[in-house]
């Protein structure tokens, strides 16, 4: 599925709400959850793929190939992937919009941090001067066949909400289809965000523990958000899943006692769909 359909399925007014993934699987159990958008987030494939923060590690080629294997594993998807920076100049972003699109991604995030940049909830980001920031978002623009461009400004806690505002303004004038203001600290901030951005999608970034209060989507909705992150939720939960069953598992050297905290044999097999292999291969039986 394309940025056209991105497009689409935003144009009812309804908030799409995207929970982060990094994976096939965990793409597939979002799927299997009801969600038709997903977001590839940067912060999670660093910590998955690398076991490292988001700090700027994860080159432009590592999220693409993560993409890929999103992309083909869920074909009902529609999948925003995280583009960091554009890996460089406005040269680095188009090659980082054929990219995404050779995947499959639906949308891209690109931002105006310093590279290397660093999460949004994290102290002691930077900004790049809004001239070279908008040169890569025409580039994207101007690059892209369907991809879905988000603009991420990171200027309200590097420099000020209303530097923020009006970098966005800029952005907005670039072509893109959505705007995201990162890391407002109120629900005043959103709003200011809203009446000032009008008649283009914005973005709430919804970090737990993260400096954005959290608000549901029909809330934020009202306040004019509509396309909306939930980055690290899936992400934080299967941490602890795997630290609580670690613990379990070298305490008591079995996970028999506790096999209601655990998912199936037969269950995972029709989440990763095995029934269609079993299928398939009798199809093809001599």
């Amino acid at each position: 599925m394309n940025g056209n359909d991105l497009r689409t399925r935003l144009a009812t007014g309804d908030p799409v709400l995207m929970p982060g993934v990094w994976d096939a699987l965990s793409a597939r159990l979002a799927a299997h959850a009801g969600f038709d958008v997903v977001f590839q987030s940067g912060y999670a494939v660093s910590g998955t793929l690398l076991g490292r923060p988001d700090f700027g590690y994860v080159t432009q080629v590592e999220q693409a190939d993560v993409a890929r294997r999103v992309c083909d594993a869920n074909r009902d998807l529609m999948v925003v992937v995280d583009g960091d920076t554009g890996y460089g100049n406005a040269l680095n972003v188009i090659r980082t919009v054929e990219l995404w699109e050779a995947a499959g991604a639906a949308g891209v995030f690109i931002e105006d941090q310093v590279w290397p940049k660093r999460c949004g909830h994290m102290a002691g980001k930077q900004v790049v001067p809004a001239e070279d920031w908008l040169a890569k978002l025409r580039a994207a623009c101007d690059a892209r066949r369907t991809l879905h461009v988000t603009a991420r400004t990171d200027a309200r806690a590097a420099v000020s909400l209303d530097e923020a505002i009006e970098r966005a303004k800029m952005a907005r004038d670039c072509g893109v289809d959505a705007l995201f203001v990162e890391a407002p600290q109120s629900a005043q901030e959103m709003e200011a965000i809203a009446s000032a951005l009008d008649g283009i999608t914005l973005v709430a970034n919804m970090v737990e523990a993260g400096r954005t209060p959290l608000l549901t989507p029909r809330v934020l909705a009202q306040l004019g958000f509509t396309l909306i992150v939930s980055p690290v939720s899936l992400l934080f939960a299967a941490t602890k899943a795997m630290q609580r069953t670690a613990a379990r598992l070298r305490d008591e050297g079995t996970m028999r006692e506790h096999l209601d905290e655990l998912c199936g044999f037969d269950e995972f097999g029709t989440i990763v769909g095995l029934p269609d292999a079993f299928a398939l291969e009798a199809r093809y039986a001599p």
